[in-house]
């Protein structure tokens, strides 16, 4: 017989799963190339637009509103891009910069083709900063031009770069389908814009988006380029390019757009654009909530933090647009954090942090629930009778007994959905007059 060495209090990792926090990383040894500040910035009003948000200029305008309150006075989100296509955008557009004139903490910028026609639009509309979509693989550079070549795409795309320079307006390079581009197109053009932007002082200096277009790169620094994320901010870096100066843009077409942001911050890249919410083209862009989480374990935000119980607004928003987030969404899904094994519910009946992976009802503002199968058992009646009534009652109350038979008597006779607490309140609540409170999850 073995045996195994017990403690006097059980361990529960607190420096890395706090009870007040998101989960911390514990550094074995912090990264040498993660930057020492690092945010994001939304593109919800160009990306989310594009991937079927049905935005008028007003919901633009919530949207913004919100995500506003959302990032506070720390910083978290610093920019939106908006199209200027549209008059509806463009109202979007001056609707945000009054705001952000009047003290709103997201700076509105725009988004545009590098063509001399899109920055002649931008030059009276008054924001400061400019994305320019330069595609930089040859599946752009030989097939969206004619003749086409990568000669005849960086010279279009600079000649736009200077234009926004005369104009006084800041430019960041969209250097799409970056995973499936060639550094000897990458380097050269990187370096070519550098050098037409330095006489322009430093306020004008350029900055460079890093788009996996088509969701094709890998968090990991053995897999050669172009398809290596690690890689590819090595060698940005390699060409005098600090933090503040590089951006990833990745959608999530093979599943790793959160990991492979994680790995673009912790290869030296400053800002993560992306989405409230996953919204965006195809299978969507990078979460900037799981985004935000992540980077407030790296050690980020520290002094003021986002607060991520605004964002149950914007949840309330897209599903009043049709567009609702799908109900096992991470963090803010209907279903995220529903339990419907019997074995959850009496493990959150005991203890509740047994299956919970933070504290979800003070730092989301959502509470833990349980959904009634023929699988949930007594333990997800009595978890639901205590969030909904206050009142602890035992497996043998006959009252529960009586809800319980009624239960199975319906999975019994072929029912396939789960049951909610109102569908089942009618048969505790006759005899339950306790007011609804909610558990204390301390």
């Amino acid at each position: 017989m073995f045996t195994i060495p017990e403690p006097n209090e059980p361990e529960y990792f607190l420096s890395s799963f706090p009870r007040d926090a998101f989960p911390v990383y514990e550094w074995t040894e912090r990264p040498a190339t993660l930057p020492a500040e690092a945010w994001t910035t939304e593109t919800t009003h160009r990306d989310g637009q594009q991937g079927g948000l049905p935005l008028s200029a007003e919901q633009s305008l919530k949207i913004y509103d919100i995500l506003c309150r959302f990032t506070g006075e720390s910083g978290a989100i610093r920019q939106a891009e908006f199209f200027v296509y549209r008059p509806s955008d463009r109202a979007a557009l001056q609707g945000a910069l009054e705001r952000y004139r009047g003290g709103a903490p997201i700076e509105p910028t725009t988004w545009i083709r590098a063509t001399a026609k899109d920055v002649v639009l931008i030059g009276s509309l008054g924001v400061r900063e400019t994305g320019m979509l330069a595609s930089a693989s040859d599946y752009h550079t030989f097939h969206k031009f004619k003749p086409g070549g990568r000669n005849q795409a960086a010279q279009t795309y600079l000649e736009a770069l200077k234009m926004t320079l005369d104009a006084g307006i800041r430019p960041r390079l969209h250097l799409e389908d970056a995973t499936r581009a060639p550094m000897d197109f990458m380097r050269p053009f990187i370096e070519n814009a550098q050098e037409i932007s330095a006489a322009y002082g430093p306020e004008l200096r350029p900055k460079f988006r890093i788009c996996d277009t088509m969701g094709l790169g890998l968090p990991f620094e053995d897999v050669a380029l172009p398809r290596s994320i690690p890689r590819i901010f090595q060698e940005m870096r390699k060409l005098g390019l600090q933090p503040a100066d590089l951006e990833f843009h990745p959608h999530n077409d093979t599943w790793l757009v959160v990991a492979n942001c994680l790995t673009a911050i912790r290869s030296g890249c400053g800002v993560i654009n992306g989405t409230s919410l996953g919204k965006g083209e195809r299978t969507g862009n990078a979460p900037l909530e799981g985004i935000l989480m992540h980077l407030m374990g790296m050690g980020y935000f520290r002094e003021k933090q986002p607060d991520f119980t605004v964002l149950n607004e914007l949840v309330e928003l897209y599903a009043g647009m049709g567009e609702a987030v799908p109900p096992k969404y991470p963090l803010y899904g209907r279903d995220a954090h529903r339990t419907r094994a019997g074995v959850h519910a009496d493990g959150l009946n005991k203890f509740w942090w047994m299956y919970a992976p933070f504290n979800v009802p003070q730092l989301l503002g959502r509470p833990l629930e349980v959904s009634l199968t023929k699988e949930s058992g007594l333990a997800g009646l009595i978890f639901l009778v205590r969030q909904h009534t206050g009142l602890d009652i035992n497996k043998d109350d006959p009252r529960l007994q009586k809800a319980y038979a009624w239960l199975m008597e319906e999975f019994d006779n072929g029912r396939q959905t789960s049951v909610e607490w109102e569908e089942i309140a009618p048969m505790l609540t006759d005899t339950i007059k306790t007011p609804p409170v909610l558990p204390d999850l301390k």
